[in-house]
């Protein structure tokens, strides 16, 4: 695919603030909340339908590293939000699934 994600991913554009064999994690470039990360499998999935049985691991441990980003940056005490958009109703913008970690503030309607 060609896709922002993979494109960064190719090439390496973005400063990662997490990146190991399967997960690239950076900054949201248009922010919801003071605290913006997004999480992206290095495999590219176009969303969460195109996950199989098979990639329950990645998938659990992309939830893992949203975990370890939001503790980081210290989101826990007062909360955040974990996000993942699929297909244009439910609000995807990037057809690369990814996994948005929101904080930093009291989070108000927009979730994404």
């Amino acid at each position: 695919m060609n896709d922002v994600f993979c494109s960064i991913i190719k090439s390496g554009s973005e400063a990662p603030i997490y990146q190991d064999d399967d997960v690239l994690v950076v900054n949201d470039i248009h922010p919801s909340a003071p605290v913006h990360m997004l999480v992206i499998p290095k495999r590219h999935f176009t969303s969460l339908e195109d996950f199989e049985e098979t990639d329950t691991a990645l998938l659990m441990k992309l939830l893992l590293v949203a975990r370890r980003m939001a503790r980081e940056a210290g989101l826990t005490a007062d909360g955040y939000r974990i996000v993942m958009n699929t297909g244009a109703h439910g609000g995807q913008v990037v057809p690369h699934f990814h996994v948005h970690v929101m904080g930093g503030a009291k989070l108000g309607g927009r979730r994404g």
